[in-house]
């Protein structure tokens, strides 16, 4: 079987590995998110594909899921010694290599999806990595600008656009997004190999990511979206809310930011059945299937905190299943 995932960072990553233990034998494509990507002590960052890159390849910080396992931060302490920020973002020494050698590989004038492949050399994660494109793309957050005192911060001339990493990891989503901004998308073009691996693909899946930073961004490449509600195969995704709320993370503050309330049912929505084809929600969310179905959108509730490797295999069958009986 030909998967293809959208994946994000840590949930997308968690749910990968379940995946692979549900479906060892399948070919697993990944087009990863690389909105996130930021640009640090002038070193090209992509946290979404090395989250899944270090997580299926064993080098992950199991317990945060995101970084090093076993890492040490004598690099960013000296930085700092030196008055050289940003403070707030945790590269690691074992993090930095990473870093460093992708920057110089696309200084030699490779693209992001050659280096990915080459990064994966190292790590065999078992599945094909490509970054969803080789473009620069990066997410921007409309907030109210702290700096801009209670005079302006209530209209438009009192906020900002931040990056995404700045109002995820160092305001921790604290203030309300007005606006989410994939910034360059419009002018992107998929990586070489998406547009083939959805056209060849017996199944696509949504894991639980964020569905406007993560899977959102990823369909705002033009020809991404169309590519998959085109290919006359199953898609199936999971939702990543639970009794109201988000698994991890603080995905209600991006949703409400482009009008979505945070319940499964609305988060299949917003996809909508245009796109989706089945949708699984938690058992505590049991009561949004009738509302997911008359979308015209297949519904299942089935378990989906991801505890385990086993329970996240589960899962995994749990999409597989509901893919099999959507194209029956």
């Amino acid at each position: 079987m030909r998967i293809v995932v959208l994946a994000g960072g840590i949930g997308g990553a968690r749910f990968l590995r379940g995946l692979k233990a549900a479906s060892p034998d399948s070919d697993i494509t990944v087009i990863g998110n690389t909105g996130d990507d930021i640009h640090l002590f002038g070193l090209k960052v992509c946290p979404d594909l090395d989250t899944v890159m270090y997580t299926l390849g064993g080098g992950i910080h199991e317990e945060q899921g995101w970084g090093r396992a076993d890492e040490t931060f004598t690099v960013k302490e000296e930085l700092a010694a030196y008055g050289v920020g940003p403070e707030w973002f945790g590269l690691g020494d074992r993090d930095f290599a990473t870093h460093i050698v992708r920057t110089q590989m696309i200084a030699a004038g490779y693209p992001l999806s050659a280096v990915t492949e080459a990064l994966c050399a190292r790590w065999k994660p078992g599945v094909r990595l490509l970054p969803m494109t080789d473009d620069r793309v990066e997410t921007h957050v409309l907030i109210d600008d702290p700096d801009a005192g209670a005079g302006g911060a209530a209209g438009r001339a009192g906020r900002k656009a931040v990056h995404f990493q700045e109002y995820w990891v160092r305001h921790r989503a604290a203030m309300p997004a007005h606006a989410v901004v994939p910034v360059g998308a419009e002018q992107a073009k998929p990586a070489p190999g998406v547009l083939d691996a959805i056209a060849e693909a017996d199944v696509v899946l949504f894991p639980p990511s964020n569905p406007v930073v993560s899977i959102g961004t990823i369909l705002a490449v033009p020809g991404v979206r169309e590519a998959i509600a085109g290919a006359g195969v199953p898609v199936v995704g999971l939702s990543p809310v639970i009794g109201g709320a988000p698994v991890r993370g603080m995905a209600d503050k991006v949703l409400a930011a482009v009008g979505v309330e945070s319940t499964a049912a609305a988060v299949a929505q917003h996809y909508g059945s245009g796109l989706l084809d089945g949708w699984l929600v938690d058992t505590a969310d049991a009561d949004a299937v009738e509302a997911v179905e008359a979308a015209g959108i297949r519904c299942r509730a089935v378990p989906l905190l991801m505890t385990d490797e086993e329970s996240t295999a589960a899962m995994a069958r749990e999409a597989l299943a509901l893919a099999g009986e959507v194209q029956a």
